[in-house]
């Protein structure tokens, strides 16, 4: 997939690394770049993914040698990327804060420059504020996708989130795409990103018109965990749940208790060899329990939820978040894509299209909301 020329000005915009023209890297990613197999229900084959035995993934892992199994599978220009972000934050002098967050919390960006394809439309809530992206040309009014940014629970929304919003108006041919900034840790724990999600959720339903099955949640890192965290409190509540979900490195479990903690420490170039972080320090849950499936939506059920997609970095700390979601999904009879990208870091999306691993992310994503397209639509 060819992707439109706006993108080109802001995928060196946002990295706090820069990525360089100059990596001579491959145009594609190796096939190892998954660990999916295909389901076995031939009604299911041409839609959603199951996920692969997480047993067999492991057996896979420790039998490779540890130095070839970081670069399996890895372009050129992600593992030089992954490179440039290890070394920013654990030698540079704002490493620490960035692994904080505290970084994030008191960046300042100017407004985002609106590219020509889309408009940009800001909407008072009382207690957050959002804003709609929509596609100049052609758009979709039947479908909406409701984008809850990461960053911890402590930052703010930031530019490379309306980037983000563009990427999935393009993929999803013309679908809006609501970016609420909702409130955050410390001034605002928990439950305000929650209450703020309901709020948009319910908004998009009563005041924008939109069906709940047109409803698609996106989200990366605590805006994924977000994500669940939402659905499952609209199904615990009787409330109908959205078309799907879509979470890029879910960050689901605040306790910061799987394996990939500890198996992945040395290897996240973003938050490993420290536990002075934003995962294991951290004001969001406040003095509720951090197991609470509304805060770690690991710890909970996921019967009834809609298809989702699930993207993750084998390198990640949070790995296992991913991990254990996927396996309790599936138990629980949703219908799955996960993903594991060999070598990739947390969020490795922002990278937009500048190297293989993301963009083929991307373009899983739009594969994601054709699958999703076919199934609203009436049969031909």
């Amino acid at each position: 997939m060819a992707f439109k020329g706006w993108i080109k000005k802001y995928e060196h915009l946002y990295h706090e690394v820069p990525v360089s023209d100059d990596l001579n890297a491959p145009e594609d990613v190796t096939e190892n770049v998954t660990v999916n197999v295909p389901v076995n229900d031939a009604e299911d084959t041409e839609t959603i993914d199951d996920i692969a035995s997480m047993t067999d993934v492991q057996n896979d892992a420790d039998d490779r040698d540890e130095t070839e199994s970081e670069a399996a599978g890895v372009s050129s220009r992600g593992r030089v990327l992954s490179r440039m972000i290890a070394y920013i934050s654990n030698e540079s002098l704002i490493g620490k804060s960035l692994k904080t967050g505290e970084l994030r919390k008191k960046m300042s960006e100017p407004a985002w420059t609106v590219p020509e394809p889309f408009n940009l439309t800001s909407f008072d809530m009382g207690e957050f504020t959002m804003k709609m992206l929509s596609s100049k040309e052609n758009p979709d009014l039947e479908h909406v996708i409701l984008q809850l940014h990461g960053g911890g629970y402590m930052g703010s929304i930031r530019n490379a989130y309306y980037v983000f919003a563009g990427l999935y108006n393009e993929l999803s041919h013309g679908m809006n795409v609501c970016c609420p900034d909702y409130r955050v840790a410390p001034e605002n724990p928990y439950p305000a990103a929650l209450e703020d999600a309901y709020a948009t959720y319910k908004w998009l339903m009563t005041r924008a018109g939109y069906k709940p099955e047109n409803i698609i949640l996106a989200g990366d890192s605590a805006g994924g965990g977000l994500c669940m965290a939402l659905t499952m409190y609209l199904r615990d509540h009787g409330e109908p749940l959205p078309g799907g979900i879509i979470a890029m490195s879910p960050w689901t479990d605040l306790t910061a208790s799987g394996e990939s903690y500890e198996t992945n420490f040395d290897k996240d170039p973003l938050y490993g060899g420290t536990k002075e972080s934003l995962i294991y320090i951290n004001s969001y849950p406040g003095d509720h329990d951090k197991t609470d499936p509304y805060i770690s939506p690991a710890f909970g059920s996921f019967k009834d939820f809609p298809p989702m997609l699930i993207q993750v970095g084998s390198n990640e700390m949070l790995l296992s978040d991913s991990e254990t979601v996927a396996v309790k999904a599936r138990e629980e009879g949703v219908r799955l894509r996960f993903t594991v990208y060999e070598g990739m870091f947390h969020v490795f999306q922002m990278a937009y299209t500048a190297i293989p691993e993301s963009k083929r992310a991307w373009m899983e994503a739009g594969r994601f909301f054709d699958v999703l397209y076919r199934e609203h639509e009436p049969e031909l």
